[in-house]
């Protein structure tokens, strides 16, 4: 099955992290491949590297973080990026090793133009029937929306970060 977390909310990647959780506590193998989060920011490949075997970690993009604010914009060297996650999904799909994969912020780099849809919904439709595909990211496109069996929409009421607050390292990445 496909399931979608998506929407203008906070816990997108969260819920997903909590499925890689399940899978692992299950004996399950992971591929967590990671779409426009480069750098070193982001707290849960510590953890996946130092104590889940099971989980293995696939990141793309550049950098985006600086002191604790996100770079907008899209350059060429992001989209090859895209595309370099685009073939890691391929690669993974043909390996008979995974129960679950996780797509962190597929639908947010298809949304700026960092992957292009059809490559992905190309891929996605290709997807081995034996998988579970977990895909985060706000404004997912309507076509991954209507492939999936499951959409979450997260909703944002009220966020610290419209206080100015930056993104603090373990709670928010």
């Amino acid at each position: 099955m496909i399931q979608i977390y998506t929407g203008d909310g906070k816990g997108k990647t969260t819920a997903a992290l909590g499925l890689i959780l399940r899978a692992v506590a299950c004996g399950m193998k992971v591929a967590y491949v990671q779409f426009d989060k480069g750098g070193k920011h982001y707290s849960e490949r510590k953890i996946f590297a130092e104590r889940f075997p099971e989980v293995d970690m696939f990141s793309t993009g550049l950098d985006r973080m600086e002191d604790g604010r996100f770079r907008f914009g899209v350059t060429e060297e992001d989209r090859q990026e895209g595309e370099r996650g685009l073939q890691i999904i391929k690669d993974v799909f043909n390996q008979d090793k995974y129960s679950l994969i996780v797509l962190d912020e597929l639908n947010v780099a298809v949304s700026l133009g960092i992957v292009d849809e059809d490559k992905a919904l190309e891929i996605l439709r290709d997807c081995p029937k034996n998988l579970e595909i977990a895909i985060t990211g706000r404004n997912a496109p309507k076509s991954f929306i209507e492939m999936a069996d499951l959409v979450t929409e997260m909703k944002m009421n009220k966020h610290y970060i419209q206080q100015g607050i930056k993104a603090r390292y373990g709670l928010d990445y």
